[in-house]
């Protein structure tokens, strides 16, 4: 999808690139790939994963370089860690006229309705949810979802595009409780609540749990004039 809508790219960016799992595919399809992140952990895990042709670079999206242009800048589930001020600027800044910003993610929902009532309820002491909220605010129920809407208004972007896939799969309790460990709202927990509220969850959990992980998909293309 996101290769149809940039046509042919030489060179793309990844933001947040975490231990490659995006960054594995579009090794396939483009020739040089850079993907930057933060933690040098992460970065040491995905060398393990793509061929040696992948650039890397340890920084967070703020402080890339600016100077060299991509045909196309991606970030797969990444973009709101990203800060706000000056966030599409600086995107824009990062590609080559014409070329493609894509965003891809979505939450990971417990599709059982009953395995989701008793996380809810072991949960319930530590936190009352840990949906990731709309960063700018947008509504779940309204047809264009962000970072869409900031992409429609922004002076820098153009032929804007949302897509979702529908997925469904299965994955062990401890890779649910691993996905929940990346999730803001438990991080900001007291260490000792944290650990807690897994184990909780976890005894709540059959060893395999099916998971509604369907992928959102945000396209847009660098205006030529600007």
């Amino acid at each position: 999808m996101v290769m149809a809508y940039a046509g042919h790219v030489r060179t793309a960016l990844e933001i947040g690139a975490g231990t490659g799992k995006a960054t594995r595919l579009f090794t396939q399809r483009v020739a040089e790939v850079t993907a930057t992140d933060p933690d040098a952990a992460m970065l040491t895990e995905l060398r393990k994963h793509v061929p040696p042709g992948v650039q890397t670079e340890r920084a967070a999206f703020e402080d890339l370089r600016l100077g060299e242009e991509y045909g196309l800048v991606y970030a797969a589930a990444s973009l709101h860690w990203t800060k706000p001020e000056g966030r599409w600027s600086r995107m824009a800044a990062l590609l080559e006229p014409g070329g493609t910003f894509a965003s891809f993610g979505g939450p990971l929902r417990l599709a059982d309705p009953a395995v989701e009532e008793a996380v809810r309820t072991v949960r319930a002491p530590f936190l009352e949810s840990d949906e990731i909220p709309s960063p700018n605010g947008t509504p779940p129920e309204h047809a264009m979802q962000w970072p869409g809407t900031e992409l429609q208004r922004s002076q820098w972007f153009t032929e804007v595009q949302q897509s979702a896939i529908k997925r469904r799969y299965a994955m062990s309790a401890s890779d649910y409780l691993g996905h929940l460990s990346t999730i803001s709202a438990y991080l900001v927990l007291d260490p000792a609540k944290r650990g807690e509220a897994f184990s909780r969850i976890r005894r709540v959990l059959p060893e395999a749990v099916e998971m509604d992980a369907d992928i959102t998909v945000h396209l847009a293309r660098r205006r030529y004039d600007q």
